[in-house]
């Protein structure tokens, strides 16, 4: 039926869905909208929480205030990159909420029932890829911290196996299951986890600041930069550093409707984005770059990795705590960022066999054999290969945006996202939409071009963006512009209607 409230997702019949897919290549329990709404404001507040609290962001914080930038233009670049951001996951927020579908069957809407598996499969590399590399990050972290604690460990550290040495293993191997247990449990064992994972890493970064702005006699210049930028300089560093926090999230911006499509209303993924993004990042990093000051002045050098500040904390109940901090810090944004995204990508792939604990054991799997730590030691790797598939990331949702909120203005058929016959509205060419990919294959390459050449390096940050706006507008003008409001022959009680 058609919901009385316009904001609201349909209430799906599951056996009709299962009915339109004879074949089992397009729906199971796990793509299907949602039933169980439960996610409240609290639950995307914890899921930036646990996004934003790790390692790689206090790196990113730090790394900004070392290319030159000082601790309030810092924070002026965070303020803006958390604005854009902001904005952008509403939108990609609500279009989760409003069908309940998960990302690989959204992505249906604008390259075909077939042809989605092109932009899940790119964002299920790219994360586990990077689900192996923050683990493996994280385990180094723990590594340092227990020779800190129990130098007698160093033996471990001195025998390698595969090019990680056994206490690497080790470590490493423990978060790998840790992280595990939780994705298997189910969407809603992520929420739970999430909800209190979050605010308990703000723990031990309260406690580093606060023992760093002691040592530093409670006198930390906002002001101090390593090496000051002129004013054109410092502006242009600003603005590549807020692009460069949107394109880091960028991952997130494209699967945002995993999580969403479980909101119990719009309100509630706007009003936990707000304190999640731009509130809850802003204080974040305020905190990382003091940190990073106050490094500078108690050491002598920026240290932008808070694993070697807590090394350099001499109790060692504290260096415990610590450790413990960062393995949940791991676990809540491996599991937000690159572990639930992978699970529906790959059962979308095969949905008569892969469920979403099935595709998230696979992801699991995979991150351990690439073996991560050779990964991360190659340049090429990661800046090429995975820098390129990156810039992708902005094309896929320029056209994904463009198509719901332009071309279908909000109203889509869901049945016909499970419907693998001719007659369905997303079956477009033999199940891929031929104007999709002609859009995306050019701005892509254009994306990817801008972020790895050398020659366009001044370019790099704006990559995401230009291929975000350049592949939407190309798929707007593609299309034909927007639909009628309601498809021909299309009951009006099937679609799901637009606020």
């Amino acid at each position: 039926m058609c919901p009385t409230d316009p904001g609201a997702a349909m209430e799906p019949d599951h056996k009709a869905l299962a009915a339109l897919d004879p074949s089992g290549r397009l729906y199971n329990e796990d793509l299907a909208p949602a039933t169980e709404r439960k996610w409240s404001t609290y639950s995307f507040f914890a899921v930036w929480m646990s996004a934003i609290h790790n390692i790689g962001t206090y790196t990113f914080v730090a790394g900004l205030f070392v290319i030159g930038l000082s601790g309030w233009q810092v924070l002026a670049a965070i303020l803006i990159g958390t604005g854009i951001l902001f904005f952008g996951m509403n939108w990609a927020g609500r279009m989760g909420q409003r069908t309940g579908v998960p990302f690989p069957v959204m992505a249906r809407i604008s390259f075909g029932i077939w042809g989605a598996n092109i932009p899940a499969l790119i964002r299920a590399v790219i994360a586990i890829c990077w689900y192996g590399i923050q683990t493996y990050l994280a385990s180094m972290a723990v590594v340092v911290l227990l020779l800190r604690i129990n130098p007698e460990l160093q033996q471990w550290q001195n025998q390698s196996f595969l090019g990680l040495s056994l206490l690497g293993w080790a470590c490493f191997i423990l978060l790998w299951v840790l992280q595990l247990v939780v994705i298997t449990r189910g969407m809603e064992a992520v929420r739970r986890f999430q909800d209190w994972a979050g605010p308990i890493v703000w723990v031990v970064m309260l406690a580093m600041a606060v023992w760093l702005f002691a040592q530093a006699g409670w006198n930390i210049p906002m002001d101090m930069s390593v090496k000051p930028l002129s004013g054109g300089d410092a502006f242009l560093g600003v603005l590549t550093g807020a692009f460069l926090l949107v394109a880091t999230y960028a991952t997130m911006l494209l699967n945002y409707c995993d999580f969403t499509r479980f909101a119990t209303s719009d309100k509630a993924v706007v009003r936990g984005n707000f304190w999640g993004i731009p509130v809850n990042f802003a204080a974040f990093a305020a905190i990382s770059i003091t940190m990073t000051i106050g490094t500078v002045v108690v050491f002598g050098e920026a240290i932008t990795d808070p694993a070697l500040i807590l090394a350099k904390v001499p109790d060692t109940a504290v260096l415990v705590l610590g450790a413990v901090m960062f393995i949940v810090a791991t676990i809540g944004v491996n599991v937000v960022l690159n572990f639930v995204s992978p699970a529906y990508d790959l059962a979308n792939v095969w949905p008569k066999h892969i469920t979403f604990k099935r595709g998230g054991i696979i992801s699991a799997v995979l991150a351990l054999l690439v073996m991560p730590w050779n990964l991360y030691s190659n340049p090429v790797v990661v800046n090429y290969f995975l820098g390129g598939l990156g810039a992708f990331l902005g094309p896929l949702f320029g056209i994904m945006a463009a198509d719901y909120f332009l071309v279908n203005r909000g109203i889509i058929n869901i049945k016909d996202l499970y419907r693998s016959d001719e007659s369905g509205a997303y079956f477009f060419r033999k199940g891929v939409n031929p104007k999709a990919i002609a859009v995306f294959v050019p701005t892509a390459i254009l994306a990817a071009i801008l972020a790895l050449v050398p020659a366009f390096s001044a370019a790099a940050a704006f990559a995401w963006p230009i291929g975000l706006v350049t592949a939407g507008v190309a798929y707007y003008l593609a299309m034909g512009g927007a639909k009628p409001a309601v498809a021909a022959g299309e009951p009006e009680a099937e679609l799901e209607p637009a606020e």
